[in-house]
């Protein structure tokens, strides 16, 4: 048998795993108080500086994904839907558009990026 400590979500649990088990009886793992707390995720990379004054019409990533293209730059007029970064996200290019017409205020993200959905990717005034 061999012990094993799982946390998941916060969450801690003592498992035991029995080598080479054909009983079929399942092993349930049991909820146990924390022992530490749950190492902090390394703080995400800055994203790069927001070029120029930010807007106050904000495009968020509808998924999560990687910026595979940036579309649209800094002081270019743009019409509601037109395209101003494309993500990739399973092989596919998702494009996020501009929700009214406006200028573009400011690109906060660059290529190669990885975002998480609802991320801001620009601004428009």
């Amino acid at each position: 048998m061999k012990n094993y400590t799982i946390t998941v979500n916060g969450n801690v649990y003592d498992v035991v795993v029995e080598e080479g088990a054909t009983s079929g009886a399942p092993v349930v793992a049991a909820p146990v108080a924390p022992k530490a707390a749950p190492k902090a995720a390394p703080a995400p990379a800055a994203a790069p500086a927001a070029t120029g004054a930010a807007g106050s019409i904000k495009i968020e990533a509808g998924a999560a994904g990687k910026v595979f293209k940036v579309e649209a730059s800094v002081g270019q007029a743009v019409k509601r839907g037109d395209a101003v970064v494309i993500l990739e996200a399973m092989k596919m290019e998702i494009p996020v558009v501009a929700p009214e017409d406006g200028t573009v205020a400011s690109i906060n993200v660059a290529v190669g990026d990885p975002v998480e959905a609802g991320a801001l990717l620009a601004t428009l005034k």
